[in-house]
């Protein structure tokens, strides 16, 4: 079960206790629900009854007395307790983690994206030309738009060359949009092509084409502008936000790094903390968090090969002692859209180390040892340590980082 689920599932036991007239409030469109913090326990806590107290005219332990008595007759809990002023403290079924399971196999590196195309939100990221600032302007490019964002990048000068060919930064191309790049661009779009056009941008629209555009000529075309395409503008622009990327510089040259190491280095750090260049980042140990998230996803994959050698493959169920893991692959759709609401890559690259921390303790029991057959709980571990190397690889592509399968 996926937090948002999880959501629905608060916000349908608010709505029953408003119904039964024991709560006079108006049902929030949202349930913030999240792992638990110091002093929770479960798989996952919500501070609704807080949120509803004062427009209840209640306390909130009362409040969350009166949800608790409505979640406990959901069978996909096995508990729910109020800790602290009011915090609901959910414990999930094993079937719960199944489908949590099930939905990430589902979407893929997708899982956490925005499922509902664009969201009516255009963001405009303005970054000086220093490496630390492209760098992550590019990324929140990448973040915002898998949240169904429209971006468009503006850098105050001239990026160095090097910050593309190196570390994979593109934020200033010229003609079609490649894959997966946080680039604006100039030019006529086909498909993931971005179309340039002049004078004011309104609502969905676009302005008419002044003629052909041949080999990499420009032009300026007018009509429907079709959902989760990427303009950039040469009149006035209207954008709900504009943001200005301006982080801690980096003291160095990350360029010796190589993309990964050095992306890393720059966005794995907070915005006012300053990266430590060179550091440690090309170091394969223990203490390296990028060598720890990669090597968590390579085992992943790893024991898929193993476990296809074997003949046996994932088949998603319960799976015991792994609550820490199951939270925070349930917790990343919440992360992704805390990255691009606050605009902090670092807090994806924090959530990834988390999760490669928590898978590490599953993997060595998802092969049969010796003598023993697969049997469906080595299916259904093989099945969650899939989905924690999907989470990763998705993270990490959304970092512009590679997941290798080997490492």
């Amino acid at each position: 079960m996926t937090p948002a689920e999880l959501s629905h599932t608060v916000l349908h036991a608010v709505r029953r206790a408003v119904d039964e007239g024991e709560l006079s409030v108006t049902v929030p469109e949202r349930a913030v629900v999240a792992p638990p913090g110091p002093g929770g326990c479960g798989d996952y806590a919500t501070n609704i009854a807080l949120q509803l107290a004062r427009p209840a005219g209640r306390p909130p332990r009362d409040v969350a007395e009166i949800l608790r008595a409505r979640l406990l007759g959901e069978q996909r809990f096995t508990d729910v307790v109020v800790t602290g002023p009011g915090f609901l403290n959910l414990s999930l079924r094993g079937t719960a983690s199944a489908g949590l399971v099930e939905e990430i196999l589902r979407r893929g590196r997708r899982y956490g994206h925005a499922t509902t195309g664009f969201s009516g939100t255009a963001v405009r990221l303005r970054c000086p030309a220093e490496v630390r600032a492209v760098v992550v302007a590019d990324t929140l490019a990448r973040v915002l738009r898998s949240q169904g964002d429209f971006v468009r990048v503006e850098c105050e000068g001239r990026p160095a060359p090097e910050w593309e060919s190196v570390l994979g930064a593109d934020i200033t191309t010229r003609g079609p949009r490649t894959a997966d790049r946080g680039v604006a661009t100039r030019g006529p779009r086909i498909a993931d092509r971005d179309v340039a056009t002049q004078g004011p941008r309104t609502a969905d629209r676009d302005v008419t084409t002044q003629g052909p555009r041949t080999a990499d000529r420009e032009v300026t075309t007018r009509g429907p502008r079709t959902a989760d395409r990427d303009i950039t503008t040469r009149g006035p622009h209207i954008a709900d936000q504009d943001v200005t990327i301006r982080p801690v510089p980096a003291p160095g040259d990350p360029l010796p790094l190589g993309r990964d190491a050095g992306r890393w280095a720059l966005l794995h750090p907070a915005a006012h903390d300053r990266p430590r260049i060179p550091g440690d980042h090309l170091v394969q140990r223990e203490s390296n968090p990028l060598f720890r998230v990669r090597y968590a996803h390579a085992r992943t994959r790893a024991l898929l090969r193993n476990a296809a050698d074997l003949g046996f493959h994932p088949e998603p169920g319960p799976v015991s002692e792994a609550e820490a893991l199951v939270a925070a692959l349930g917790d990343h759709p919440r992360v992704l859209a805390a990255t691009a609401t606050h605009h902090t890559p670092d807090r994806l690259a924090r959530h990834l180390v988390t999760v490669a921390d928590a898978a590490m303790p599953l993997l060595p029991a998802v092969l049969p040892l010796g003598e023993e057959k697969p049997s469906a709980a080595h299916r259904a571990r093989l099945a969650l340590a899939e989905a924690a190397g999907t989470v990763l690889a998705g993270g990490l592509s959304l970092l512009g980082i590679d997941a290798p399968d080997h490492l």
